[in-house]
């Protein structure tokens, strides 16, 4: 069967005479994620601060150390780094006694530092030994990372896991159980594999490692509810390093549980390639309303920031309107209009210095996050740009004159011309700051 091809929407439509016209055309209904689906409340707590993941609460950002955990001074000044950077908690690796020994020291540095993050465990194989025998250690932490994978094999996997979710109880700390493509339970494994020879039409191979990780999430933290952890202490990850992988073994756990759910790619690469497949893949769920915290686990360049996986995953969240973390910068990407770097410049030094002073600003001027500064390098777009920005510069072009008017809240307000345009444009951008958003503004 052909089908027809339809005829462009853009053609006008032709009316006899005497013949009604066609009605018009309804407006194009307003575009957003889908409704979050509900999931249970998890608090992660430290002294005063509390940081919710799940029951609707604004999809959390977290990141991990890759500093050696022993180091006690060394982790604490990362986990500030990724705390100033916007980190909501930071994970750190518990993998050995002195690692163990050393966290503890950690958070009180951190607390002498002014940094109340929350810290999060990440246990794989000696977690059960190393919670019973450094309790300084349990207690310090304020979560706790589980990987049901390699918990143990055969009949001490059970013990072992229920080990550690005891001291989790006992503690009073919410726990990640969070599935590993990489290391899936191989007897969850083999049964479900035996499960699907049985069927009169078995399952892909594919279906049945998607069928395992969600299985393998779920049953885990049924088990943990059976040992007396509340549901709105769990939370579910199943971890996977293909964008659609990731799509369907979200939907599907989405579809079987309301435990709060992280999201995030394992091994999700270096540089843009990292970028765009973590931004593929949770673009899409978080569209679709699934996931309550994200991490972009970017793989770094040596010598390169950790902070720079917080970012991504801030404008990832901030960029489809799910959040406001800093102001943003529109900016646009040149033509043989604009042969010179200067607004490249001032674009880039205007992001760093918003992104420098949120933290302060954050306190001092709430709100300032959602306002937009428009840096544009040419008088085609740039000022009809600037009207739509809060703040916004339209930078002379090749050949144009050479004056910079900007644009506050849709007027203009001044030009700019001469050596200082960047120091002076920065200026006005801090003054509106404290003008617009200082908390003894005149509403």
């Amino acid at each position: 069967m052909s089908i027809s091809p339809a005829h462009p929407a853009s053609a006008p439509a032709l009316v006899a005479d005497g013949a009604q016209a066609p009605a018009r055309a309804a407006a194009p209904a307003a575009s957003g994620p889908a409704p979050r689906h509900m999931t249970r409340r998890v608090l992660i707590r430290h002294g005063s601060r509390e940081v919710a993941v799940g029951g609707g609460a604004p999809v959390m950002v977290q990141s991990m150390t890759n500093t050696d955990t022993a180091d006690a001074i060394a982790t604490a000044i990362q986990v500030k780094e990724l705390a100033r950077a916007g980190s909501e908690v930071v994970r750190i690796t518990v993998n050995t006694p002195e690692a163990a020994a050393a966290v503890p020291a950690i958070r009180e540095q951190l607390d002498r530092m002014g940094i109340d993050v929350p810290l999060v465990g990440d246990f794989h194989y000696n977690g059960h030994t190393l919670l019973n025998e450094y309790p300084d250690c349990a207690r310090a932490l304020s979560k706790y990372r589980i990987n049901p994978g390699n918990v143990g094999k055969g009949a001490k996997r059970d013990t072992q896991f229920g080990q550690m979710i005891e001291v989790a109880c006992r503690y009073d700390k919410p726990v990640r159980i969070g599935v590993n493509w990489g290391s899936l339970d191989q007897a969850l494994l083999a049964r479900i594999m035996d499960e699907n020879s049985a069927r009169a039409e078995p399952w892909s191979a594919q279906a049945v490692m998607y069928e395992a990780l969600v299985t393998s999430a779920i049953e885990n933290a049924r088990r943990a509810e059976e040992l007396g952890l509340p549901a709105e202490r769990i939370i579910l990850s199943c971890k996977v390093s293909g964008v659609q992988d990731l799509i369907a073994v979200y939907r599907e756990l989405a579809r079987r549980c309301d435990y709060a759910l992280h999201l995030g790619l394992t091994e999700a690469g270096m540089g843009s390639k990292g970028i765009v497949a973590s931004t593929a893949a949770m673009g899409v769920l978080l569209q679709e309303g699934i996931g309550d915290t994200i991490r972009v686990s970017l793989t770094p360049e040596p010598g390169g920031d950790r902070t720079r996986e917080v970012i991504v995953a801030q404008e990832i969240l901030q960029t489809m309107g799910l959040r406001k973390f800093t102001p943003m910068v529109i900016a646009c990407p040149g033509c043989g209009r604009t042969t010179s770097t200067v607004f490249q410049e001032l674009a880039d030094r205007i992001q760093t210095y918003l992104r420098e002073q949120m933290p302060a600003w954050k306190t001092a001027y709430p709100g300032a996050e959602e306002m937009n500064v428009a840096v544009m390098g040419c008088i085609v777009n740039g000022p009809g740009e600037s009207k739509h920005a809060n703040i916004g510069i339209s930078l002379p072009g090749t050949g144009e004159s050479p004056a910079a008017p900007v644009f506050v809240d849709g007027q203009k307000t001044v030009t700019l011309r001469g050596p200082n345009i960047a120091e002076e444009f920065q200026d006005i951008v801090s003054n509106y700051v404290k003008t617009r958003y200082g908390r003894d503004r005149v509403n």
